[in-house]
C-alpha cells in the first residue's frame, strides 16, 4: 500500500517567501512523503551569512522515494539541485536530512 504523503507543517517563523519556495522546489523535484522545513536564522542572527532578511538559515528534513539506493551525499546533491539558485546566496546555510522510506 503507497504511503499517503506528509508534508510536515512548517513553524511560524519558516513560513516567510524564501521557506515557501524551498518547500515548493523540493515538492515539485521529489514529490516527498515528508517534508519539514525549518527556518534557523533566528540563530544565527548577526553571524556571517546573516543577511538580516530573517530568512539565511536553514534545515530541510526530507523523504523520498528519489532517495532509495543513493549515499547521504547524492541525496544531498538532489536537494541542492532541486533548490537551484537558492543556494547561489539566498540561502547561506542549509542543514538537510535525507532518507528513503521506511529508513
Amino acid at each position: 500500500m503507497p504511503k499517503t504523503a506528509y508534508i510536515g507543517t512548517m513553524i511560524m517563523i519558516a513560513t516567510g517567501p524564501v521557506a515557501t519556495e524551498i518547500a515548493a522546489r523540493l515538492t515539485a523535484a521529489l514529490a516527498p512523503t515528508r517534508l519539514d522545513v525549518i527556518n534557523d536564522s533566528a540563530s544565527h542572527s548577526g553571524h556571517m551569512g546573516d543577511d538580516g532578511s530573517g530568512e539565511s538559515h536553514f534545515s530541510v528534513v526530507i523523504e523520498s522515494e528519489a532517495f532509495v539506493g543513493q549515499s547521504r551525499v547524492n541525496r544531498q546533491r538532489l536537494v541542492n539541485k532541486a533548490l537551484g539558485d537558492l543556494m547561489d546566496g539566498t540561502v547561506h546555510a542549509m542543514a538537510i536530512t535525507a532518507t528513503a522510506p521506511g529508513e
